[in-house]
């Protein structure tokens, strides 16, 4: 067993750092305060390669595998968490899907300009009435002659005001079980018919563009469904394995800025004499804390370590989803307590990354999910 990280994912690792650090980090509290998308920084991550390491050279990315990015979102999501989400859903939910299960024409016409960073990537999967329940999507899609007719609703969509297209699932005919047959479509941002609004007040990561989507009579070419029409659901059930993966990384990324911060400021604050740190109560939690993010950053690897190997890695996908995120709440907690009176204050941000940790226990399947799932694989 090798735990040492390549050189080239050492130097992706430290030019993600430097510049999370350099250009996203001075404006995290603005971000948050003013549900601000930074459209500009992602155009500049864009340039940097940022948005496409896991894909081919060949489709606009960067050459790099799933431990790569794993890093590059724990880096981002160190220093904000809106940021590191947007940046997740771009590539796990967005571009990845048209890689995996796309033409040759797709991924030429849409995933190139995902990964070369010209536009967000958007994945529309849930529905006022489709949250964990997945498979009761409502979305429903008929073909007539050379195209589908699209009608539904979806909600809570990552970054769909900043695509180009938004892939969606729908309703596309019935199994002969009579169970339904759920496709994903591509379907271009400027087709008539589809409603982008972005109407949410959220709790945290609130720079992140989180949109509804209303589709009415949207019309998409046949050539426009995302790999086999029967196999939808299948497609994004990997989808969302891959997607835990980098839940999970931007999880260990709030942990490790909750550490980080409850750290410093112990060392810093004065009571009774002494730093607190020096404090068995404090050096406790602090232990605590450390230990939980290093086995969350482990289990994330060893699931991203797995998918590049091309191994099954649903059970350890949700083993990282599902520790990592209650860890960041954890971890974002007890920096506020350390904080004390202070830690309830903006200023001092790490009450911002408990709200932040808060979603990484709701998206991508709540934390109810991933138990319902690794017990699936254990054959219960």
């Amino acid at each position: 067993m090798n735990f040492e990280l390549t050189k080239e994912q050492e130097m992706t690792r430290k030019m993600v750092r430097d510049f999370a650090e350099e250009k996203i980090a001075p404006r995290a509290v603005d971000i948050d305060k003013h549900s601000d998308f930074p459209d500009d920084l992602f155009k500049e991550m864009g340039k940097l390669g940022m948005l496409g390491i896991p894909f081919p050279e060949k489709y606009g990315g960067s050459g790099g595998d799933t431990i790569t990015y794993a890093l590059a979102v724990e880096e981002i999501g160190r220093v904000c968490g809106s940021t590191g989400l947007s940046y997740a859903a771009a590539v796990s939910l967005g571009a990845s899907p048209i890689y995996y299960f796309g033409t040759e024409e797709q991924k030429q016409e849409f995933l190139i300009p995902l990964a070369k960073g010209e536009s967000l990537g958007s994945f529309g999967l849930t529905e006022p009435n489709a949250g964990s329940d997945a498979g009761g999507t409502q979305t429903k899609a008929v073909l007539e002659g050379d195209h589908y007719i699209l009608n539904g609703e979806k909600c809570w969509i990552t970054n769909a005001e900043y695509a180009r297209s938004i892939t969606v699932t729908a309703v596309s005919g019935k199994r002969d079980d009579g169970k339904n047959i759920i496709s994903a479509f591509i379907v271009p941002k400027d087709t008539p018919g589809m409603k982008i609004t972005s109407p949410y007040d959220k709790m945290g990561v609130r720079g992140s563009n989180t949109c509804e989507i209303v589709l009415e009579d949207v019309k998409v070419p046949k050539e426009n469904i995302l790999g086999d029409p029967e196999k939808g659901f299948g497609q994004f059930l990997h989808t969302l394995d891959g997607g835990r993966i980098s839940i999970a990384a931007l999880a260990v990324g709030v942990a490790q800025a909750s550490l980080d911060r409850a750290l410093a400021y112990s060392k810093e604050r004065q009571q009774f004499g002494q730093s607190i740190s020096k404090f068995q109560a404090i050096q406790f939690k602090l232990a605590d804390m450390a230990m939980e993010v290093e086995l969350a950053r482990n289990m994330v690897m060893k699931a991203a370590w797995l998918k590049d190997q091309g191994k099954p890695f649903t059970k350890e996908s949700a083993y990282a989803k599902l520790f990592a995120s209650e860890t960041a709440f954890r971890s974002a907690n007890q920096a506020i307590q350390i904080h004390g009176g202070y830690g309830y204050m903006r200023e001092y941000e790490v009450e911002r990354y408990l709200r932040d940790a808060k979603l990484l226990e709701i998206g991508e399947g709540t934390s109810e999910i991933q138990r319902m799932i690794i017990a699936r694989q254990l054959g219960c």
